[in-house]
């Protein structure tokens, strides 16, 4: 994990980087709740790489929001996972370009042979699932963040 500043040092944007489980979950925790229009995403093929820019909650600001009482934020974040062998998704009609997902969570199953499936778990019963050589992911603030327009982060259930 390493910390970026922006060009004028104003903010410290999020820059995670997961080759283990470990690390990935600390990411799929991060882009709980993110959600980006189907357009937004782009598996490059000769690159074996797919990316996602999408809009995040801050979750690794929301105490001190909640302890001064400021509004809860969003910032625009690319997902990027590279050596991806095969992409394939289900419950996604990626025709309807008006589309807009709601990302859950990561999950990653290893396989015998060193490589294994990264799924992202969607909202709605959809998952994107991404057959890749290594775990490989990459997880880094593009925006500023603004203000969430409910000022508050989701709740969950426990």
């Amino acid at each position: 994990m390493t910390d970026a500043t922006f060009e004028d040092g104003a903010e410290r944007p999020l820059n995670l980087s997961a080759e283990d489980g470990d690390d990935l979950q600390v990411i799929s925790a991060m882009v709980q709740d993110a959600v980006f229009p189907i357009t937004e995403m782009k598996w490059e093929r000769k690159a074996r790489r797919f990316a996602v820019l999408l809009n995040r909650f801050r979750w690794e600001d929301r105490e001190a929001a909640e302890r001064i009482g400021r509004p809860f934020e969003r910032v625009q974040s690319l997902l990027v996972i590279e050596d991806v062998l095969q992409v394939a998704s289900q419950g996604i009609d990626r025709a309807d370009t008006e589309t807009v997902l709601s990302l859950l969570s990561l999950a990653f199953e290893p396989g015998e042979d060193g490589t294994g499936r990264l799924e992202l778990v969607l909202a709605g019963d959809g998952a994107i699932g991404l057959e890749i050589e290594c775990l490989n992911v990459a997880l880094r603030d593009v925006t500023r963040p603004y203000v969430a327009p409910s000022g508050h982060a989701p709740e969950h259930g426990d």
